[in-house]
């Protein structure tokens, strides 16, 4: 059963013209995807920065509860496995969190269009 779907659409001018894309990225992201952060190239950082917020965004969403405690940008990580898909990592918060509200699964799917990223959560209980 859903327990909640969530969608954002990020335009990529507006993570292009941050003063520092580093800072924004200590500010959203989570320790591996900052390990990972720092081998994308310059020229596919703010792309990759500007996935990561659609995705955390629409995870929100998708709680019906937006950011707010527990859930935070950097308490939600969205990996890639092997083959490339966007897999997500709660934090220990947010997982006990999730658990409360019976939500068993989450998925995230993301793409990008020249200037647009968008990203579409679903959460299952």
């Amino acid at each position: 059963m859903i327990f909640g779907i969530g969608t954002d659409l990020v335009n990529l001018d507006r993570i292009k013209a941050m003063k520092s894309l580093t800072s924004f990225a200590k500010k959203i992201l989570g320790p591996q995807e900052l390990l990972k952060f720092q081998t994308v190239s310059e020229n596919n950082a703010a792309n990759y920065l500007a996935k990561q917020f659609a995705a955390k965004e629409a995870i929100a969403k998708a709680f019906g509860s937006g950011f707010g405690a527990p859930i935070f940008p950097q308490a939600i990580q969205v990996l890639r496995n092997d083959a490339g898909k966007p897999e997500i990592l709660f934090s220990k918060e947010v997982e006990s969190y999730a658990q409360g509200l019976g939500i068993t699964r989450s998925h995230v799917s993301l793409s990008d269009e020249s200037n647009h990223v968008i990203a579409f959560a679903v959460l299952e209980a």
